[in-house]
């Protein structure tokens, strides 16, 4: 493979600039991921710890093998809302006895772990991704149930985590859950619903309806333990298959049943297990991406700092340029790219992308996708040239492509590029972003513009003088508007992300991911269309308009 050279000048001005700017959206992601750990709060945390108790990090990391990596997921879930930031549950995929895993665990000391809609949406996506990544899944239970307040918000479409966890197990992927708590009404399903389920002696509590509601219901009196303990699960009711004496005897024996699972990866294995570090240094990645985001950059710079030993083929080096795509390896899996390099996709573009897609499908190779677009090309040139019709073709072969996508937005999403370059609506096995990166309709500038535009146009069209004060007033606050919530941290406080990432982190992170990727298929073999083992299909592209 060609390696790549890098132009990156550390001494000049705008590297400087451009790092300043990174670190300040580091600093400020720091923060908002600091509030995610300090759980309900330093009272509620030291009372829980007062009880004998471990908070959702400390039982994680004691379930995952020692000195293994941790891949927590949407760490800054509920960021700019009215609910506690974490969303009260820690999502995250780790290593157990050797096996990648999908982790859930409530965080008792938010509202007593209760449900609220965040919790639901970032429960939801990690059954996303154990579904489709071929990943047994682990919950680490205690929750008081769903936050009544929002209960609107929650009741109904909070059956899908239910429903979820059957079809885990329909489809062989083992579900396990230990129960440390609480674990009242719909939440007495979780463990209702996996295929191993443990609670800890004294502590678990595991009832559709608690003692008080029973005795309003029925008129009956009972206490905790009769109608919903440990003991009784076990004895009983035969809920439980394994009764733990404490939390970290849970946590031994939740590694346990992963042990007697025999998991096998269904994927291929990296091609090297000692595979070369890039040339370049990783720090360098903070004062890549311009401090403007209207400057573009070099993706050349990023893949030479991400790729196996900055080893890139590129294909079609010459054509649409503002596109760059080519082959690599990443912690020793293949994996195709495509990198925009000067925000705007025109047809030529669009055109390489879509061939490009269709020749990573027929090698079963996992694509990644380097965001920093504007979108399409506009004007009528361009829309004579077929812009519509060049844009669908890309836009049909991500949609179609079988192999597993991953998505890292480096700097800007906007408009129908966001869908090309396989946004979240395309279902990537995972997206990150960046903290300086945005993502919206349209920038801030050109929406407010738009908004004026029409405006005049409406005011002239009626024959009335236009205010340009006004206009002027508009256009500060669409601006403002638009800016605060296309930054990272607003959309992945929406769960429009898997989390914002330190761009020093990036290889680590796509690395986890492919390994996690390869628990199931990769490619695509069999008849075109047709559904294979773990969920992967052969590619079936619609019709292309040429």
């Amino acid at each position: 493979m060609a390696v790549l050279e890098s132009a990156v000048q550390p001494r000049q001005s705008a590297y400087q600039e451009n790092r300043a700017a990174m670190l300040e959206r580091l600093a400020e992601l720091d923060a908002a991921v600091a509030t995610a750990r300090a759980g309900g709060g330093e009272k509620y945390v030291t009372r829980h710890h007062a009880r004998g108790k471990l908070l959702p990090r400390e039982r994680i990391e004691l379930l995952v093998d020692r000195d293994s990596p941790v891949l927590e997921l949407s760490p800054v879930a509920a960021w700019g809302t009215d609910y506690p930031v974490g969303a009260s549950v820690v999502t995250a995929i780790g290593v157990v006895e050797g096996v990648e895993c999908v982790i859930v665990a409530n965080d008792p000391t938010v509202r007593g772990g209760a449900v609220n809609p965040y919790t639901l949406r970032k429960t939801v996506r990690a059954g996303e991704i154990a579904l489709a990544n071929r990943l047994p899944m682990i919950n680490l239970v205690e929750s008081g149930g769903a936050d009544l307040p929002s209960q609107a918000e929650i009741f109904i479409p909070g059956g899908q985590v239910f429903r979820d966890l059957t079809r885990l197990s329909a489809a062989g992927i083992p579900t396990v859950a230990v129960v440390f708590g609480n674990a009242t009404a719909g939440g007495a399903y979780v463990p209702g619903m996996s295929d191993f389920t443990i609670m800890v002696r004294g502590r678990a509590k595991v009832f559709l309806a608690g003692p008080p509601l029973v005795r309003m219901a029925t008129g009956e009196v009972t206490d905790d333990e009769s109608l919903g303990g440990a003991g009784m699960h076990a004895t009983t009711s035969g809920l439980a298959d394994f009764v733990a004496e404490d939390e970290r005897d849970g946590i031994r024996l939740a590694r346990q049943c992963v042990r007697r699972l025999n998991w096998r990866k269904h994927g291929p294995a990296p091609r090297s297990t000692m595979p070369a570090e890039p040339k370049y240094d990783p720090e360098e990645l903070l004062a890549i991406p311009s401090a403007d985001p209207r400057v573009p950059f070099d993706p050349h710079e990023v893949l030479a700092r991400i790729l196996d030993g900055s080893e890139f083929d590129e294909f079609k080096p010459g054509y649409g340029t503002a596109l760059v795509t080519g082959w690599g390896e990443l912690h020793g899996y293949p994996v195709g790219v495509l990198a925009n390099a000067r925000g705007v996709l025109f047809s030529e573009e669009a055109q390489k992308a879509t061939q490009f897609i269709q020749l990573a499908n027929t090698a079963g190779t996992p694509l990644v996708f380097l965001q920093n677009t504007t979108g399409y090309m506009v004007g009528t040139e361009y829309e004579q040239r077929g812009i519509i019709k060049h844009g669908a073709l890309m836009i049909n072969a991500v949609s179609n492509s079988s192999v597993p996508h991953l998505t890292v937005n480096l700097g800007a999403s906007y408009g129908a590029g966001n869908y090309g370059m396989c946004g979240r609506a395309y279902d990537p096995r995972f997206l990150f972003t960046w903290p300086n990166a945005k993502s919206a309709v349209m920038g801030p500038t050109q929406l407010a513009g738009v908004l004026s535009i029409v405006a005049r146009q409406a005011a002239e069209a009626k024959g009335q003088p236009y205010d340009e004060a006004r206009d002027q007033a508009m256009r500060t606050m669409v601006e403002s508007q638009v800016e605060s919530q296309s930054a990272a941290l607003f959309l992945s406080g929406r769960l429009l992300d898997d989390g914002v990432i330190d761009p020093r982190d990036t290889r680590t992170v796509l690395g986890l991911c492919l390994s996690a990727i390869h628990s199931g298929p990769v490619g695509p073999v069999g008849p075109v269309g047709a559904p294979l083992h773990g969920g992967a299909r052969s590619a079936g592209f619609g019709v292309f308009r040429m």
